[in-house]
């Protein structure tokens, strides 16, 4: 079975679909849409702004989205998802390549999302830090004996957990963590603690919208963030995607579960390469590739 996979943010790069605006007219005229229903040319950011621009989080959401739905509909016939998943962002990508969301209600949804947590990111100043090296077991028992506000926000593959938090909770949770054997516990250079309880008024804000929009069955099941599990149910997939912005990205147990379920291949749909790493983490042996289209 063919897995389709969608990266998050961290994998931007300027320059992003350029190749896909300059070789495909119908590629050229969802960018133009984009810019529209944005407000502001996104395109001229993507392919010729600074690396400071894109890191916006307001604009990096919507630039990895459009790149990577984009990609999925220039392909064409050539795209036949038999499972699909994103890690955080990706999940919203995830479900308009699979048709269960419109074009154009994914990108306001993905543009509402960015704007609610880059809000909820100014109310309290926050961050999150990479742990390499411990069972998930360790850090979570870490993590809870800190008294500041501090959780596993990415599972990521066997070894590679992602904490989020206070800075103060964060900075504590690392201490412990060296102390417990990991090989690193660094500070992210991110504007929030993502995925943790701290998103909470981004979860408030962005639920009215989830609520409103019109979701289809998709084509084939997304297995979602939340816990794991493969959806086509909408009022699920809506449930689960609002649960998402204070939950945990559990992609070691995604990527378990669609191989327990007969996943042969993992596809990338989108800028870089990083799910494929960690596809390789949990299964060495499964084929991996990124979607590539040719004019």
């Amino acid at each position: 079975m063919k897995a389709y996979i969608f990266p998050g943010q961290g994998a931007q790069f300027v320059g992003m679909g350029k190749d896909l605006y300059d070789q495909f007219d119908e590629a050229r005229q969802l960018f133009e849409q984009a810019n529209e229903i944005l407000g502001f040319r996104i395109t001229d950011i993507m392919f010729s702004g600074t690396d400071e621009d894109l890191k916006q989080t307001k604009v990096t959401q919507p630039a990895i989205f459009l790149h990577s739905v984009i990609l999925a509909k220039t392909a064409g016939d050539d795209f036949k998802p038999e499972m699909v998943a994103g890690h955080s962002l990706g999940e919203f990508s995830a479900l308009v390549a699979a048709g269960a969301l419109s074009f154009e209600s994914g990108l306001k949804l993905v543009a509402a999302r960015a704007n609610a947590m880059q809000k909820a990111c100014e109310i309290q100043p926050s961050t999150m830090a990479a742990v390499l090296g411990l069972d998930d077991f360790t850090v979570e028992d870490i993590c809870q004996q800190v008294s500041d506000v501090v959780v596993p926000a990415n599972y990521n593959c066997p070894g590679q957990l992602v904490i989020s938090g206070t800075i103060a909770g964060v900075e504590q949770a690392c201490e412990k963590l060296k102390a417990a054997g990991a090989k690193r516990a660094l500070v992210l250079n991110v504007g929030g603690a993502f995925h943790s309880p701290l998103m909470e008024a981004a979860r408030v804000e962005l639920e009215h919208a989830i609520v409103n929009t019109d979701i289809q069955e998709p084509v084939c099941p997304i297995y979602q963030n939340i816990d794991a599990k493969p959806y086509k149910d909408t009022a699920a997939i809506k449930h689960n995607l609002i649960a998402q912005l204070t939950g945990a990205v559990r992609w070691t147990q995604t990527v378990t579960h669609m191989l327990q379920d007969g996943a042969t291949s993992f596809t990338e749909v989108g800028p870089g390469n990083v799910l494929q790493g960690l596809v390789k983490k949990v299964d060495r042996n499964v084929a991996t590739a990124s979607l590539s289209v040719t004019a």
